[in-house]
């Protein structure tokens, strides 16, 4: 039997819009992950905890998605998109990552 994996299909994309007074700010952006990697966008992270993730499935084989999935499991515990967070049985409450993505 194979071994459930964490997919997270969403997550945020690092993005720059022009600035009132002149320059670019970066700025964070929920998006589909196939459309992310469509739009050429680089940086990731998970939107839900802000931690850091990997992103999975982007060859492009046949009836495959692309995905991310934490890159912590300490971030996949108490996140609520998270693998384990999501079959943990003790009442854990969701939290940030300790490890933020900037």
């Amino acid at each position: 039997m194979a071994a459930e994996r964490e997919k997270m299909y969403e997550c945020e994309v690092k993005r720059r819009r022009v600035k009132a007074g002149g320059g670019y700010e970066p700025f964070w952006k929920v998006k589909n992950v196939a459309v992310a990697l469509s739009d050429s966008d680089t940086d990731f992270r998970c939107k839900d905890c802000f931690g850091q993730v990997k992103l999975l499935g982007r060859n492009g084989k046949n009836g495959t998605v692309p995905y991310v999935e934490h890159k912590l499991s300490t971030d996949a515990e108490f996140c609520p998109s998270g693998l384990l967070f999501k079959k943990a049985t003790d009442g854990r409450e969701p939290r940030p990552s300790a490890h933020p993505v900037e």
